[in-house]
């Protein structure tokens, strides 16, 4: 029981989940007010704007420096893991959402020329990465939680 009350009270970990959820949540309403359609795998779906996985990181990179300080080794790991992750989703994971439309164009497509629709679950996941300005908001996003939310 210890251990569960020590987990929720770990500001590290609450403020990257907050980064998180109010990344979502803002990508879900964004994404209502753009196609006036309530799409709830925005909630939980990779792409959009801002970048879940940047503000997670970037809070947590921040948070790491409000509670360690700037020259401790978790902090030095953290900076690292979260270049590495919006690095990676602007490349290699908006490349293959790229590659994916492409996939999907072509599968749409018979031998004729003729134009159908695959099934729904048939067609590749084409929202997997992040332009630099959705990361870049949701850097900004996790920087600023992580600033806000104080250290208990």
């Amino acid at each position: 029981m210890e251990s569960i009350k020590e987990l929720f009270s770990n500001y590290v970990l609450n403020v990257a989940l907050l980064a998180w959820f109010l990344a979502q949540t803002s990508k879900t309403i964004l994404n209502f007010f753009k196609t006036k359609k309530l799409n709830m795998e925005r909630m939980v779906g990779a792409g959009g704007m801002p970048s879940a996985h940047s503000a997670s990181v970037c809070s947590l990179t921040m948070a790491i420096a409000k509670s360690q300080g700037f020259a401790s080794p978790l902090f030095a790991i953290s900076f690292l893991l979260a270049a590495i992750v919006m690095y990676d989703a602007m490349g290699v994971r908006r490349a293959a959402g790229e590659h994916a439309k492409v996939i999907n164009m072509i599968v749409r497509r018979d031998s004729t020329g003729i134009t159908y629709k695959p099934k729904k679950n048939g067609e590749l996941k084409e929202y997997l990465g992040h332009t630099p300005f959705e990361v870049l908001g949701g850097a900004l996003l996790g920087i600023l939680v992580a600033l806000v939310v104080p250290m208990v």
